[in-house]
């Protein structure tokens, strides 16, 4: 069954442990309203800790998967208002992404169609990434006279080599599913008709490790990234205690299943964590 948020602007339906989260502003090109991005915080609070959820895959409804900010709404009608609405607008914004990028459980993106500007901060936020050939991306802030903010900027330099980061800034050109995935936008790009069942896939692979070691593997990819080699062997270190006292149990179950039972192969799939309760 399909529930929606306070103001219908974001759908969600939970099945077989997949929360398949929704931008439903399709008439908009789900372009991100202060609303919509109110309404995806409410829904990110809602499904964060349920158990029913291992895993939350973020897409869009229609031909789209985000168009970016709403200009109407986010831009011209915040402004008028102030500085105080638009620092709070933006407040809303940038934190349910910053929310997504540690979320609890492991995030996916599945690129329907058009996903520019603003998008790519929720693109970035989300661990995986997984895009329809037919998507296209963009970064068309330079159109219109602005630079690409919001942390756009700072998505395309994160993912993207220093030049293709220069040029898709600078251009405003848009690129499709697969030069997104030739760049490093996303993890893959394939046709349409494909993309949720190799997203489902990939989930359904993610719904079979240990919750704990996801989260700590990847708040741990993100914190690396800008660290010193020592500064982040102690980090990685400290990180492996913290995680093995939250769930020592399940740490040895996964040794003692290969050790001793030899039931698995680490290098070929992960252990049985049903039979620890984590």
């Amino acid at each position: 069954m399909t529930e929606l948020s306070t103001n219908g602007v974001v759908a969600y339906t939970i099945e077989n442990g997949i929360a398949w989260v929704k931008y439903n502003r399709p008439d908009k090109r789900n372009a991100q309203s202060p609303t919509l991005n109110r309404d995806m915080m409410e829904v990110l609070d809602a499904l964060e800790f349920r158990d029913d959820v291992g895993v939350l895959v973020l897409t869009g409804e229609g031909e789209a998967f985000c168009a970016g900010m709403d200009l109407k709404e986010y831009f011209r009608e915040t402004e008028a208002q102030g500085l105080g609405a638009t620092r709070r607008v933006q407040r809303e914004a940038y934190g349910w992404w910053r929310r997504l990028r540690w979320y609890q459980k492991p995030t996916i993106a599945m690129v329907n169609g058009w996903c520019f500007g603003g998008a790519y901060g929720p693109l970035f936020a989300c661990d995986l990434a997984f895009a329809a050939d037919e998507a296209q991306f963009g970064l068309s802030e330079i159109n219109w006279g602005i630079l690409p903010g919001g942390g756009a900027t700072k998505v395309a330099t994160e993912l993207l080599p220093f030049r293709k980061a220069m040029y898709h800034a600078m251009m405003g050109e848009n690129i499709d599913g697969k030069t997104a995935a030739d760049w490093g936008l996303v993890n893959e790009s394939l046709p349409l008709a494909q993309l949720k069942e190799r997203v489902t896939e990939v989930a359904n692979v993610l719904l079979k490790k240990n919750p704990v070691a996801l989260k700590a593997t990847k708040d741990a990819v993100r914190r690396v990234g800008i660290m010193s080699y020592d500064d982040a062997e102690d980090y990685l270190i400290r990180a492996q205690e913290a995680a093995n006292s939250y769930d020592n149990d399940g740490r040895k179950e996964g040794i003692k299943q290969f050790i001793d039972e030899k039931s698995y192969k680490p290098g070929l799939g992960a252990y049985d964590k049903d039979r620890v309760k984590v």
